[in-house]
């Protein structure tokens, strides 16, 4: 399991900046590759985020809970994507936010002290991850923009094309709740948007 993971995140860099192989040889000895049963939590609130997480297979949410216990997802990760509490892993303060994997999963993990000494050692690895966090910013503002000024239809209709195979892949009253409408809503513009014109 670890070889294969190790290799889709050098796989994920090739993308960016590659490594060299001092950088690559850094890999296995700072990330730790686990297996996530479905349901099971790598984050509850009240903890300190202690790990920045890459997907290599499976799928992650990202959600906190109101006063009145309702569930309202902030974010979907999937695989080749990374998933964390930034302001709880950065700051090192307890977090509000639970992260749970929605399906059987395979992760690798980095401590928070290791990441800044491949920051400080490799300043490739620092370009790296600010890529990530500005793409993750960027989703982050966008989805803010969308729920101030763009319909529900609309929204779904944005999740999808930024998500194609999670539609399969969730059920209804998951996106409904990333979406801010209730599951019968989203089944309603699910249905409309099938019917034959």
């Amino acid at each position: 399991m670890e070889d294969i993971s190790i290799a889709a995140l050098l796989k994920f860099f090739e993308k960016y900046f590659p490594l060299n192989h001092a950088e690559r040889s850094e890999i296995p000895e700072k990330f730790s590759a686990r297996s996530i049963k479905r349901r099971s939590f790598i984050l509850q609130p009240g903890d300190i985020c202690k790990y920045f997480t890459f997907i290599v297979s499976g799928c992650f949410r990202q959600y906190a809970v109101d006063e009145n216990g309702k569930e309202h997802n902030l974010q979907f990760a999937v695989e080749n994507e990374w998933i964390t509490d930034l302001s709880s892993f950065y700051n090192e303060d307890p977090s509000g936010l639970y992260i749970e994997a929605v399906e059987p999963s395979v992760i690798l993990q980095i401590k928070h002290d290791d990441l800044l000494y491949l920051y400080t050692t490799y300043h490739k690895f620092d370009r790296n991850f600010r890529i990530i966090v500005e793409r993750k910013y960027i989703d982050l503002q966008n989805r803010v923009m969308q729920n101030i000024s763009v319909t529900a239809e609309n929204r779904y209709v944005n999740f999808i094309n930024r998500y194609p195979d999670l539609a399969n892949r969730l059920p209804n009253i998951q996106i409904a709740s990333y979406l801010g409408i209730t599951p019968e809503f989203l089944s309603k513009v699910r249905k409309k948007r099938v019917r034959p014109s």
